[in-house]
């Protein structure tokens, strides 16, 4: 992982960023240590499980394409008691 201290970072942040994109994290230090990392967007969708959207999710579902097969028992009444 390439190391860019703070004011590198903050003066050539357009190629911090390409270099994310291309060779990996790129990581900030301020002082010697460690602050933080530049991830491509391709990488933080990876990582933090946001890659795949909603309707993919649901898709990949075992119970996809089961609409006609799917019951659900709902109760037909249109309130219910409620102990407070």
């Amino acid at each position: 992982m390439q190391s860019w201290q703070m004011q590198d970072a903050k003066a050539r942040l357009s190629e911090v960023v390409k270099r994310a994109e291309r060779d990996g994290p790129q990581d900030i230090t301020l002082h010697g240590r460690s602050v933080a990392v530049v991830l491509s967007r391709e990488r933080f969708d990876q990582l933090s499980g946001q890659a795949a959207s909603l309707v993919d999710f649901m898709q990949a579902s075992p119970l996809a394409g089961l609409d006609d097969e799917l019951v659900f028992q709902r109760d037909p009444g249109l309130t219910r008691d409620l102990d407070l």
